[in-house]
């Protein structure tokens, strides 16, 4: 049986100030907290509904319904990025849907993105709907927070110190990003690895962060003079820029 201080303390990482304070966060359903134990976060405590009860369980829960099963982690400590050649990353530009975020996790997790970089105004990671939208990806795909101008200046490799100024591996890892005046990414001579921007629902890459990408890329609509949609949505376009860096990769057709 849980005490009311002990609900209390799970209901309030429901809010992010509670979260900062407390370095913790909760997941919720019975594949996210069965793939929490297998994962290298560190679980503070877990609760089945048979356990605790439905209703204990509906006062401790963030979710209209609430699922059987809900731990509590514990968050990991921030650490430098480390972009390996050729190894490709999402960079996400003042991405504020948590759905959206918690989308693209998804989808970096199923094309063997290991790492993704997200400016400082990008959605909190373990906000309780970011977290259910990975459907596990939280696990696997690791976020970091950053200013992501400097960032894409200077990506850092291993080995490299904090001393290294921004700029002196600019030649060394590309910069990709989507936008509508771009080439389109069907046409453009890609790389096995680099960075790939997406930018915000709203106003997409923000200029202080266009002024870093070394290749403009377009998703051309279909067929290419149709009127269509203005734009879309940034985590189906994450899909699709994804999907052709992959495609490319297996079939031998990547390089430039």
């Amino acid at each position: 049986m849980l005490s009311k201080n002990e609900i209390k303390e799970i209901r309030a990482l429901g809010q992010k100030k509670f979260r900062d304070e407390q370095g913790l966060f909760v997941v919720e359903g019975e594949k996210l907290v069965e793939e929490a134990l297998r994962s290298e976060f560190e679980v503070v405590r877990h609760f089945r509904v048979e356990e605790i009860g439905e209703e204990t369980m509906a006062r401790i829960s963030q979710l209209t319904h609430p699922s059987p099963a809900l731990a509590v982690l514990r968050q990991p400590k921030p650490q430098l990025p480390q972009i390996l050649p050729g190894e490709l990353v999402l960079a996400l530009d003042g991405i504020r849907d948590p759905g959206n975020l918690g989308t693209i996790l998804r989808i970096a997790d199923w094309f063997g993105i290991r790492q993704v970089l997200a400016s400082e105004d990008t959605v909190e990671l373990y906000n309780p709907k970011v977290v259910q939208a990975t459907m596990g990806a939280i696990f696997r795909v690791r976020v970091h927070y950053c200013d992501l101008v400097t960032m894409l200046r200077c990506p850092v490799r291993p080995g490299m110190t904090e001393e290294v100024k921004p700029g002196m591996t600019e030649e060394a890892v590309p910069v990709y990003g989507t936008f509508l005046e771009g080439d389109s990414i069907y046409e453009t001579p890609l790389t096995k690895g680099g960075i790939l921007v997406m930018g915000s629902e709203a106003n997409g890459i923000s200029p202080e962060v266009a002024a870093t990408i070394t290749q403009k890329l377009h998703i051309p609509p279909y067929p290419p003079d149709a009127h269509t949609s203005e734009s879309l949505n940034v985590a189906v376009a994450a899909a699709i820029a994804c999907a052709e860096f992959r495609r490319r990769l297996s079939s031998n057709r990547l390089f430039m």
